[in-house]
């Protein structure tokens, strides 16, 4: 454990108006598992493709047995030894799986591929990870579990030094992730450096042998798992020590009788929630919380019946309903504005006239379309009410700022009259000055009576607004404080508990 196989150091890499990561360093030693960790943006993924030859990067050093290396491409990163399995697995369903693992690499006999020595290399490759299955069956016929492990064989074919595996418990159960670490066990003994990145802390305690952590492309610590406890870790990904937070005391004025809206018992789906109990009532904001992967949009998003939830029930005003799609949703009086606003969100060669119409258009249906003068009616109203800045109604609403973007997305919904909203990080990616105006909206919405369910990975934008926050760590709801105990520090020690 001495001697790094791969050191980075001092990596690196803009992009035009980013700095995607700012001198990072990273040593693997042979026969370990290191957990790469951080949230959104923390410079993961730009370091993954820098060590794989697909970015170049800007500057650092690399070496991989003390000799410097600066792959151009991912098949050179493989030649060296280094190999990647991406999350969703980059191989082709409807090929067999002998076909995906000797694509490339068919052994021939007189000129011909020879399917016997194929299908025979096909089981040698996956023997070492003790998978025993039909070569000669499709791919695409097999587990997410399996296809996982037969993209790890084909990344393990020739002299593997480091394998980086990105995501890859992400569509897997708690068993199949069981055997996946199996495997990785097997491959530490084989001496290969094995570079882990998740989102789930109880797996990284479970496989990890050191941790490093990024946060907005620098590297901020770098740790023996054994010597990290998890709240220094939880620390560590959001920039925030919840001992120097200070506990900022709320308004504990009597609340209104709750009168309550959602109800929802053990909503979950396989591969993406356990189960979740959420509530939410008249007037009450309840905030969703926890690192990125812990299943808070999943949460929102079966609520909504973007995803469809194959366990659990949900009531709304004390009525069983079961959603079938989003329409049926908005039909029932919910909305949801998604995370990605513009790729979920907004329809930007429309107008800001014609975003604002469109759920209330899909609500109506086709054949009862909202006639233009209404249509004009309805985003002149918003415009005033919600301070959208736009020339005129019908700017398209590519060309308007972030803030004012978001601010059509809910003139969409409150058009519609909606019983309870479903906020994905409502500021995300707007200025300061917007983000302000968007949280009194959606106090001033709350006040008028509205039921609100916000996703945030902001502390301070949660616990300024939530009445109660639901906290979720890997899938699952760990922890509910009551409006007394929302504060930063809370949150922190729920996620880390």
């Amino acid at each position: 454990m001495s001697v790094p196989i791969l050191t980075a150091s001092g990596i690196a890499k803009s992009f035009p108006g980013v700095r995607a990561l700012d001198g990072v360093d990273l040593q693997l030693f042979p026969g370990e598992v290191h957990a790469l960790l951080g949230e959104n943006g923390a410079g993961k993924s730009t370091l993954i493709k820098v060590l794989t030859g697909i970015y170049r990067r800007d500057g650092g050093d690399m070496r991989l047995d003390g000799e410097t290396i600066d792959p151009l491409s991912a098949r050179e990163a493989q030649d060296l030894g280094i190999s990647t399995v991406y999350q969703e697995v980059n191989l082709v369903p409807t090929l067999t799986v002998t076909e995906n693992l000797t694509l490339e690499r068919q052994p021939r006999r007189f000129g011909f591929i020879d399917w016997g020595a194929a299908r025979r290399q096909a089981e040698a490759m996956l023997k070492p990870l003790g998978l025993d299955i039909d070569v000669s069956r499709p791919l695409g016929s097999y587990s997410i579990a399996i296809q996982q492990l037969v993209a790890i064989a084909r990344a393990l074919h020739g002299d593997v030094k480091v394998l980086i595996l990105d995501e890859p418990t992400a569509s897997l159960d708690s068993k199949e992730v069981g055997v996946l670490f199996d495997v990785l066990r097997g491959l530490k003994a084989r001496g290969i450096a094995i570079v882990f990145v998740t989102h789930f802390l109880d797996q990284v305690y479970a496989i990890s042998d050191r941790i490093t952590v990024l946060r907005n492309g620098t590297q901020v610590g770098s740790h023996l798992a054994a010597d990290l406890p998890r709240l220094d870790l939880v620390s560590l990904m959001l920039g925030k020590a919840a001992e120097a937070l200070p506990h900022i005391a709320r308004d504990q004025k009597q609340p209104a009788p709750r009168v309550p809206v959602l109800e929802v018992k053990g909503i979950g789906k396989k591969h993406m929630l356990d189960e979740v109990d959420i509530s939410a009532a008249k007037g009450e904001i309840v905030g969703l919380a926890g690192l990125l992967g812990s299943g808070r949009s999943e949460t929102v998003k079966l609520i909504f019946g973007a995803e469809r939830a194959d366990k659990g029930s949900l009531a709304l005003h004390g009525v069983p309903v079961s959603i079938r799609s989003p329409r049926h949703a908005i039909h029932l009086g919910l909305a949801f504005c998604p995370e990605d606003r513009k790729h979920e969100g907004i329809v930007g060669e429309l107008s800001v006239r014609e975003n604002i119409i469109l759920a209330l258009q899909a609500k109506r249906g086709w054949r009862k379309r909202i006639r233009r003068a209404e249509q004009i009616r309805f985003a002149d109203e918003m415009i005033l009410a919600l301070g959208i800045r736009t020339p005129d109604r019908e700017k398209p609403v590519g060309q308007l700022s972030g803030g004012n973007q978001q601010k059509v997305i809910l003139a969409r919904w409150l058009i519609t009259q909606p019983q309870l909203l479903l906020l994905d990080e409502p500021t995300r990616g707007i200025d300061v000055g917007a983000h302000a105006e968007i949280m009194r909206l959606i106090r001033r919405l709350c006040d008028d009576g509205m039921a609100m369910v916000m996703v945030s990975s902001e502390l301070e934008e949660i616990t300024a607004v939530a009445d109660r926050v639901v906290v979720l760590r890997d899938r699952r709801r760990v922890a509910e404080l009551e409006r007394s105990d929302v504060s930063q520090p809370a949150i922190i020690k729920a996620i880390a508990q």
